[in-house]
């Protein structure tokens, strides 16, 4: 993947950036090309070897018409649900250093169900924090809406995907009693007619 001067860029767990240039450096007698960033959130400057691009995650910034999509996601209810604590950092560790803008919003929406019912650990209330950051920020970038603005529609979206949840468990539940029920009626008609 190649980018050029100006392209705004996402480098994984830190955010957006911008590519200010494109330069040549020889760090220990080895010569190669950077990428060099200046990320949008604390206006540090960050050097990426373009041969490490892929490697590191680094990507371009979503397009407009991906946002609504995200949003969709957001609200669509569906969360992955570990059920210990060991496996479920490793898995939102993995998926926070991919880049991928929608491994982002899963690990959003797992860690902020999880937050309703019970105390987050300081490890996994920063990353929530971290998560939503990434996803407001490059939103609001893409966008060209303000950072509370964006923030306000990712609160609602995760509001709608716990409704949208229970909706679905709730239907599950009403299925599922369906389904006994029939077997009951079932079963007592074959003993009615074994009799």
């Amino acid at each position: 993947m190649e980018f050029e001067v100006g392209d705004k860029v996402i480098y994984p767990n830190h955010g957006i950036g911008v590519v200010k240039r494109i330069e040549t450096k020889t760090i220990l007698g080895t010569t190669c090309g950077f990428y060099s960033l200046r990320m949008t959130s604390s206006d540090t400057t960050v050097l990426v070897p373009i041969d490490n691009v892929e490697s590191v995650g680094l990507r371009g910034a979503i397009a407009d018409h991906e946002v609504k999509k995200l949003f969709t996601l957001l609200g669509n209810g569906k969360i992955e649900n570990h059920q210990n604590w060991k496996g479920r950092f490793k898995d939102n560790s993995d998926k926070m250093r991919t880049g991928s803008i929608y491994d982002v919003v899963d690990v959003l929406k797992s860690l902020n169900f999880l937050s309703q019912s019970k105390n987050l650990s300081f490890r996994e209330k920063r990353m929530l924090d971290r998560a939503k950051f990434l996803v407001v920020s490059e939103v609001s970038e893409v966008t060209s809406q303000s950072a509370e603005t964006i923030e306000e529609k990712v609160n609602k979206a995760l509001d709608r995907c716990l409704a949208n949840r229970d909706r679905q468990l709730a239907k599950s539940k009403t299925a599922k009693a369906g389904v006994k029920k029939t077997a009951v009626r079932v079963a007592g008609r074959r003993t009615a007619q074994a009799s």
